[in-house]
């Protein structure tokens, strides 16, 4: 897995296929090439940059009320680039008094990792899972969030995503609240992969 700006992660498969979720307009731009398959978990700009993703080769998937993607409903299960995909949850986290209002899909990727997007779902779970992705900042969110999230899905990594909007000293703080509030947190720099074993993908 290779984490990039803000919401954005690269999950390659050791068969060769190659998924990435949410490569939105702050993600470098390497990020989806070669990509086999791209998951939107909801059609905001900092997780979708449509005019970006329109030059590349791949199969979209994402809520039916984004662009250009195969639609997926909450609870559906797929199959791409390689990896077994269920899609969860319903609608974003709320901002203030029920906005913004859009469908946002979390993604569980096997049992190798879960990406929540701009919510904190917590999906019907057979066991735990290797990688939880969650959330360092966000208007809708506070770290107490986070870490109640993150507390209540058993994972062994949790890896820090959704930090685009922070300077160096609003993300330094926000590492360190996680880091002594979560077991097994660590935030990886943009372009910092994390390398494993076997998956169960």
């Amino acid at each position: 897995m290779t984490k990039y700006t803000h919401a954005c992660v690269r999950l390659e498969h050791p068969d060769g296929g190659v998924l990435v979720i949410d490569p939105g307009i702050w993600t470098e731009p390497e990020a989806a090439r070669g990509a086999d398959a791209v998951l939107v978990t909801h059609r905001h700009a900092d997780h979708a940059d449509v005019a970006r993703l329109a030059v590349v080769r791949a199969d979209f998937y994402g809520p039916r009320d984004a662009d250009g993607v195969i639609p997926i409903d909450p609870g559906e299960e797929f199959e791409a680039a390689g990896f077994r995909i269920r899609a969860v949850g319903g609608r974003h986290a709320p901002v203030y008094r029920g906005q913004p209002d859009v469908i946002n899909l979390g993604y569980l990727i096997g049992r190798a990792c879960y990406h929540p997007g701009d919510s904190f779902h917590v999906p019907d779970l057979a066991g735990p899972v290797e990688i939880l992705l969650i959330p360092v900042q966000g208007s809708w969110m506070k770290i107490a969030d986070a870490a109640d999230f993150a507390g209540t899905i058993q994972a062994r990594h949790v890896i820090g995503v959704h930090e685009g909007q922070l300077n160096r000293r609003g993300l330094g703080a926000a590492n360190e609240w996680l880091t002594r509030l979560i077991s097994g947190y660590r935030y990886l720099a943009p372009g910092e992969d994390l390398t494993m074993g076997p998956l169960p993908y």
